[in-house]
């Protein structure tokens, strides 16, 4: 495991910016262990629903974590408005940074994530493959 801390700037899209980061650091498979920062527009898809939720606000992130592969995401996060309200889910594309975004991505060399059917969920899945089943 390779640590990598990154800082997103204001104005970048959360989602987006780690994503590009693992691409760029031809990375085939991370998680994000924690995050923390503010958001000015939040987009969280909150449990069984289908369509994110858009929060705009002066926005806290308490917790950030989820994996990501060069063909996307999976995350997760908490954040908090000015009245200490607590809102969290999916994170979708659209989550703006206000003022600063800090992360620890953990680069997973030896494996390899994908998002997969699974027939069990009916969702797109992560799959892990090590260095040995690569093709």
């Amino acid at each position: 495991m390779q640590a990598h801390p990154l800082r997103l700037h204001p104005g970048q899209d959360l989602r987006d910016a780690l994503e590009q980061t693992v691409r760029q650091l031809g990375a085939t498979a991370a998680f994000v262990v924690q995050g923390i920062g503010s958001l000015s527009v939040a987009q969280l898809r909150f449990a069984g629903i289908e369509q994110p939720t858009e929060l705009r606000a002066d926005l806290e992130i308490l917790t950030l974590a989820g994996s990501v592969a060069p063909g996307g995401a999976h995350l997760h996060m908490s954040v908090s408005d000015a009245q200490g309200r607590v809102f969290g889910g999916h994170v979708a594309r659209g989550c703006i940074v206000r003022t600063t975004v800090e992360i620890l991505l953990a680069l997973l060399p030896d494996h390899e994530f994908s998002r997969e059917p699974d027939p069990q969920t009916g969702f797109m899945e992560l799959h892990i493959r090590n260095a040995t089943q690569r093709k």
